[in-house]
């Protein structure tokens, strides 16, 4: 024995593995943290009256092709919750439009809002390209079962 070893050896070496054993305890603590602090934007409701219809088409798309925009009784135009001028409102879709071409756009309006308001809203969004467009309604209750 020399004096320089001193008796004592080294019996631990570097791992050359990463622990695994608390990565699915990690991967679960993220999991709720992004579940915690995700916030996910809600339409608000408007206080507007569908116009009412014989027969409706439910439409088969996601909610990211699909933008919604209000028409007040007033003429105010709303899309994501931002009031828009009517005049503002081509600039406003065509680059959503360009982004994305499978979008389509959902007017609904007041039931009681003057036409001119959806006849300018219509000019806007065929000056923007977007041609895909469809009136949101509520079922007409006329079916109605005839006794014997």
């Amino acid at each position: 024995m020399s004096a320089k070893s001193g008796g004592l050896q080294r019996k631990s070496k570097a791992a050359t593995e990463i622990p695994s054993s608390s990565m699915a305890d990690i991967a679960f603590l993220l999991l709720i943290f992004f579940m915690v602090s995700t916030v996910f934007q809600k339409d608000r409701n408007r206080d507007i009256e569908f116009a009412q219809a014989e027969a409706i088409e439910k439409i088969d798309k996601k909610q990211k092709d699909i933008l919604n925009v209000w028409v007040e009784q007033t003429g105010a135009v709303f899309m994501n919750d931002v009031q828009y001028p009517m005049e503002e409102v081509g600039d406003v879709v065509f680059p959503i439009y360009v982004a994305n071409r499978e979008l389509v756009v959902s007017i609904r309006s007041d039931r009681s809002a003057p036409y001119h308001y959806i006849d300018q809203l219509q000019k806007e969004l065929q000056s923007a390209g977007a041609l895909k467009v469809m009136f949101t309604a509520t079922l007409e209750n006329t079916m109605t079962r005839q006794r014997r």
